[in-house]
Order: C-alpha cells, then structure tokens, then sequence
C-alpha cells in the first residue's frame, strides 16, 4: 500500500538530476507522475506551496463542484462514493484529493518555488528553485494557467475605508464587513460568490459581464449527462468551431449548490441584488458602468437556451424518450442602463473581484509563447523538445483542466517523453 505523502522518504542531497521535472503539483502534475511511475521513468514534481494547495486555500467555504461526481476520474482513482450525480462540497473534494495524493505517492518537493528553468548547450535543462538547483532532460509544465489575479488599476483609486478582496481569497461573507459587496464579474466564481453572499442576506451589487451560462437540469438530467452523451467532452481544441480561440472562453455559470441548480441572475435582481453592466471606471467618488447590462444578460440566455436547443436535437435524432423542454423565458428586465454608482450613498463597504487570472511563466526561458504569453504547443507538446504543457483549458479537450480529462492528457505527455526518450537512446547508439 502506498504511504501517505507526508512520509516518503526524501531523496538523497545529491540526486539532482532526473529525467522529468515536472513543475507543479496540483492534479496535473500527479497525474503525470502517475504515470510516469507506471513508465518507470524516474522525476521530480517541484511545488512552489503545498500538493493540491489551490482547492485548500483558494476556495470559499461553500465551494462546490460545478460538474457531478461522475466525472472525477483522476488517474487510477475514479470516484468510488455513492452519489455519482451529486456535487463534493469542499472537504469532500479535499478527501478525494487526499486519497489521490497517497494512491500516487509521488516524489514532491514542496515549497520550492521555480526561479528559472534554462537549457544547456546539451539540451539538458537547469532549475533553479527556492531549494536548490536541478536538472533534467525533460521539463512539464503542469502550474496551471492560473497565476496573476487580476485587479484593475483604478482600484488603487478606491477609499481605504473600502476592504477588496479578490476571489482567491473570499471566504465568507461573515468575514466581510458589515454594509453592501460589491461582485464584479459574472463567470463561474463571481456568479456564485454573489449567490453565496445574497443567500447569506447581503446585500450585493454585482457588475455582469459577458460570462455565459447554462442549465443545471434540463429534460429530465443534468445538462452534462446529456452533453457526455452527445460526445462534446471528446471533442478536441482542434474540432471545436472556435478552434485555439475557445481557449479564451469564460467558462458558464452554474451551480452544484444544494443539490445543483441554475444560477439565474435575473431571478437574483427580483430578489434584491442590484445589477450592472461591466464596471469601467471610479469618477468623482462613483463607480461608473458600460450600458451593457442587457446585453450581457441576453447573451448569456442565448447561450443557455442554445445549449438545450442541440440538446432537443439530439434526443429527436435519438428518438429518446424524455420530458418535454421548453426556453427560458426571462424573470426580470432591467428598467433602463444605470451606468453610476455613487460608493458612498451605496453603502459598499467591500469588493470582491472576480475577473480572472492571468498566466505567469516568466521563469521559463524557452521560445514556446505566443505574443500574449500563452503556450503554443499541440496537445500540449510544444516546438521545443523536451518542454510540456498540462493542466491548460482547453489544452486538449473541454476536460484538460478538469478532473475528468487530465488522465488523458497527461498519459498523451508522457507518451510523448517516452517517445523522445527513444529517440535520444537511439541518437547515443548511432
């Protein structure tokens, strides 16, 4: 059996080199060990904080898992528990993650941040971390594409009486001040922290932006039930309409909360919460918004109806015998764009910003980025050799940066460095 992480034993000072270096230890990166062990190839995960340290420390109390139980399927530990169709809650995924961690027992460093990766005139690689150098004859990326939070400048403007927090960092809304939040940005997170604030009788401004959104349940199932069946999982970056520009995609909003549901915002304004468009600007001691409030919500509700419209075709191609469907219908108009916001006649006391990340990885110098500091790989390999990427949205299929495909993209990578292994035994044979 395997032992807990906490006491594998270290390697010795002076194994520096190894194969693999894998950067990053979160699902990705165990992933890839995983099966690299099964490779019996030797590596290192280096891990700038703690294994699996973002699902500990960077989610809400509340958290839960937007996509049903089915679909954790990390390699070689599958979820076993007794509500498939359910949605883990935060300790459960933490348990799930503890269980994965000791089924791989994989070689970690932790708390070794990466400084600077560089290859030799050689091809092999130098990594310079917070605990010492390394080499290696391969490099995986496996840190996510997650790094940078994003918090505009004119924030720097805001009253200090005013706490901002950005969504890494909300817990509850107990630990916010007493007075109004305002939510600024409507994708998965934003969505859901405004509901978690409301829920806890807040009251909340919350800015919307261009985020989607989709069904919970939908003609008897959950919307992904039916979209696993219809194959949209299994469709690579390359198949997709938008081809690599899904990438740049904000994922829907919706929720595993209570059992899962939708998160209808309109229904939220008939309730109390006050909406805006997106938030462009602080003038004058008021926050001040695009006249896109309609917009964005009509957007949104397209998307929403247009999923369940493929999902009506589907069972009609299918001859499948469910409940009848019918379109959403909205619940609430805005009455007019108000487009400012005076802070203090608001009564807004805190700001959770929720737009997003953006990617850092600067330590690695290597000519795989794109002029937007994103990767260019093919599923994940890139142009140079020995230099991977896993653990990417949409670095391969919908799943790639989730629980449900990473297996698949991460067993790819290693049969890639398996692959070059190879090539490179060959090359010293000639």
């Amino acid at each position: 059996m395997s032992k807990p992480l906490s006491e594998i034993e270290p390697r010795p000072s002076n194994a520096s080199h190894f194969s693999v270096l894998i950067v990053g230890g979160g699902q990705a990166g165990l992933s890839v060990s995983y099966f690299l062990q099964q490779a019996n190839i030797d590596h290192l995960v280096v891990e700038k904080e703690t294994v699996t340290h973002t699902w500990r420390n960077q989610r809400w109390d509340a958290f839960c898992l937007v996509t049903p139980n089915w679909q954790c399927a990390l390699p070689g530990y599958p979820y076993r528990g007794d509500d498939p169709h359910g949605f883990m809650k935060k300790d459960e995924i933490i348990a799930y993650l503890d269980g994965f961690i000791a089924s791989v027992n994989a070689p970690v460093i932790e708390h070794a941040s990466v400084e600077r990766v560089t290859r030799r005139i050689d091809g092999v690689y130098t990594v310079k971390t917070t605990q010492g150098e390394f080499t290696a004859d391969q490099i995986v990326v496996a840190s996510g594409g997650y790094h940078t939070p994003i918090v505009p400048r004119m924030a720097e403007r805001l009253p200090a009486r005013i706490v901002q927090l950005q969504s890494s960092e909300y817990r509850n809304a107990a630990a916010l001040p007493a007075g109004a939040v305002l939510v600024v940005g409507s994708g998965q997170s934003g969505a859901q922290i405004a509901e978690d604030l409301h829920l806890a009788g807040k009251k909340v401004f919350l800015a919307v932006g261009q985020a989607p959104r989709c069904a919970r349940f939908y003609r008897g199932r959950d919307v992904v039930d039916w979209l696993a069946d219809m194959r949209y999982y299994d469709m690579s970056v390359d198949e997709h309409p938008l081809r690599e520009g899904v990438r740049d995609n904000t994922n829907h909003y919706v929720t595993g909360r209570d059992g899962g549901r939708d998160i209808d915002l309109r229904r939220f304004a008939q309730e109390g919460m006050e909406l805006f468009g997106s938030l462009s600007d602080l003038r004058d001691g008021a926050l001040v918004f695009a006249p896109n409030l309609s917009a964005n919500l009509d957007d949104a509700d397209d998307t929403y109806n247009r999923i369940n419209s493929s999902i009506d075709s589907y069972i009609e191609r299918q001859g499948i015998d469910a409940p009848t469907g019918e379109a959403y219908a909205p619940v609430w108009q805005p009455q007019g764009e108000r487009t400012s916001l005076d802070l203090d006649a608001s009564g807004i006391t805190s700001i959770v910003w929720c737009i997003g990340f953006r990617p850092d990885f600067g330590w690695l110098d290597a000519p795989v980025f794109n002029g937007r500091g994103q990767p260019v790989h093919q599923r994940g390999v890139t142009g140079v050799r020995g230099v991977y990427f896993v653990g990417l949205p949409w670095l391969h299929t919908w799943g790639s940066g989730r629980f449900s495909g990473i297996a698949r993209d991460a067993q790819y990578i290693v049969d890639a460095i398996c692959a070059a292994r190879d090539v490179g035994a060959e090359a010293l044979a000639a």
